[in-house]
């Protein structure tokens, strides 16, 4: 047990250390530097939902034979749905954004940046909180190890977004501790969705599979819809591409090299 409280809370620990760069780098991240991290999260994302949840969720699942897709299937879209419903509901406002999204509200526009990126964080805290759950489960398809790499990975891609939305609420006017607040409490629902995830788990073992294909389609709903386009835009759309690949192929490795 030790060992999962501390594999759902390294991606918090990605999240907070990211949104302390506020009080060692002076200014704003550079642009091209930001479409590359971008992509870099994109990239893990990507790949983390393929091996750490879509495949695994399919091996669960094997005793079905043929139909051993259904579940990951099913579940990937329910993912996708519940995504698309709470950003259709939740206001918030995207980084470079003019207009929020959403239900309407008039609340500060650093209420519904940090609100972006908390919805944005939902479904990783989901993913955590699912390969711990499988690794908890005993199946022998998730192994500890596997469960730590994906951990590791959003982690990683945590950290650039940590300083991503901390430092541009510096730039408008807060306080580099409200600031760096406000960029670790976007993180808080991770390993809050990671608990709940695997207290779902353990009530209804069955739906294990369901969960970790959920927890998928809920993370590419997130890159297809928000950061593929925000890596893309303007000029040097190609740091954004490089970024992917990079993302993508250190999570690959990750989790194959240690699952």
């Amino acid at each position: 047990m030790e060992n999962t409280v501390i594999g759902i809370l390294i991606p918090f620990l990605g999240t907070t250390l990211g949104a302390a760069c506020i009080f060692f780098l002076r200014g704003a991240i550079n642009e091209n530097l930001q479409k590359a991290l971008v992509g870099f999260a994109a990239g893990v994302m990507v790949a983390a939902s393929v091996w750490s949840l879509l495949i695994p969720a399919m091996d669960m699942s094997s005793g079905l034979g043929k139909l051993s897709f259904l579940p990951a299937l099913v579940g990937f879209c329910v993912g996708i749905l519940f995504l698309l419903l709470l950003d259709s509901l939740i206001p918030h406002l995207h980084l470079h954004a003019d207009k929020p999204e959403g239900i309407r509200a008039e609340w500060k526009r650093t209420t519904m940046l940090v609100l972006a990126v908390t919805i944005h964080n939902v479904p990783e805290g989901m993913a955590v909180g699912a390969v711990f759950a499988g690794m908890l489960a005993d199946s022998g398809t998730i192994s500890a190890a596997a469960a730590f790499s994906l951990s590791i990975g959003i982690a990683i891609q945590n950290f650039p977004e940590g300083a991503i939305i901390s430092m541009p609420l510096y730039g408008a006017g807060e306080k580099k501790s409200k600031a760096f607040l406000n960029g670790t409490l976007s993180g808080v629902v991770e390993p809050i969705g990671a608990v709940l995830t695997i207290l779902l788990s353990r009530i209804m073992v069955p739906i294990l599979p369901y969960l970790l294909a959920f927890a998928a389609g809920a993370m590419i709903y997130v890159v297809v819809e928000e950061m593929i386009p925000e890596a893309s835009e303007g000029e040097h759309s190609n740091l954004g591409t490089i970024g992917f690949a990079v993302g993508f192929a250190l999570m690959m490795v990750l989790d194959v090299a240690l699952g």
